[in-house]
């Protein structure tokens, strides 16, 4: 007697939900090890060994640890919730500080939930040419999405103008002072976004405004 089409069918299922969860266990070993031991230094050996699969597995998973690198800046954007920065903005029209205050918070959580695969992407792409776009494009794209939001402002709104208001954002909400921050002076994220959003209104915003 063959086997029931039904069964075939979970079968089938059964084999890609294990071949998903066997993908993602694989990047959770990987985040672990670039964030303990540096990109560079973690090899794929060792990430297959983190993650109980052989090595051919995570190549077959993600091709090269570049590929892993990608798949794990596809997370940290995943991670970021900008829907939820898009409705705070949306929410706060018309308020420019309560706008700059939503940004803080997106940056928080960022930093907060990819903070680390933030870091790594930087290092990688100081080794690995085909990585070194990623960790900049990250940026254009915020300088971009600020840019926007602060465009939109009537004028008069900003001290100085919006390239240079972009510049001093970049400068001023960055992981690197948010590790500095937790890790070294023992602030919490919340402290950080709210000192954030009091700094931000006071370099940016006209006298009147912040």
């Amino acid at each position: 007697m063959g086997t029931p089409a039904g069964r075939r069918a979970y079968d089938s299922l059964r084999r890609t939900d294990q071949a998903h969860r066997t993908k993602a266990e694989i990047a959770q070993a990987a985040r672990r090890l670039f964030t303990a031991n540096g990109w560079a230094a973690t090899t794929i050996r060792e990430v297959a060994r983190e993650a109980g699969v052989a090595v051919p597995t995570v190549y077959a998973a993600y091709g090269n640890k570049t590929g892993l690198a990608l798949a794990l800046s596809d997370a940290a954007h995943d991670e970021s919730d900008l829907p939820a920065e898009i409705a705070a903005l949306e929410a706060a029209q018309g308020d420019p500080a309560a706008q700059l205050a939503a940004m803080a918070g997106f940056d928080r959580r960022l930093f907060e939930r990819s903070g680390d695969l933030i870091l790594m992407l930087r290092e990688a792409g100081r080794a690995e040419p085909e990585l070194a776009p990623v960790y900049r494009d990250g940026r254009r794209r915020a300088d971009a999405f600020r840019a926007e939001v602060f465009g939109s402002w009537p004028e008069g709104t900003l001290q100085a103008g919006v390239a240079e208001s972009v510049d001093v954002y970049a400068a001023l909400c960055n992981i690197d002072a948010f590790r500095t921050l937790t890790a070294e002076r023992s602030w919490s994220p919340d402290r950080i976004e709210a000192w954030w959003a009091g700094l931000l209104a006071r370099e940016l915003l006209a006298p009147a405004l912040g």
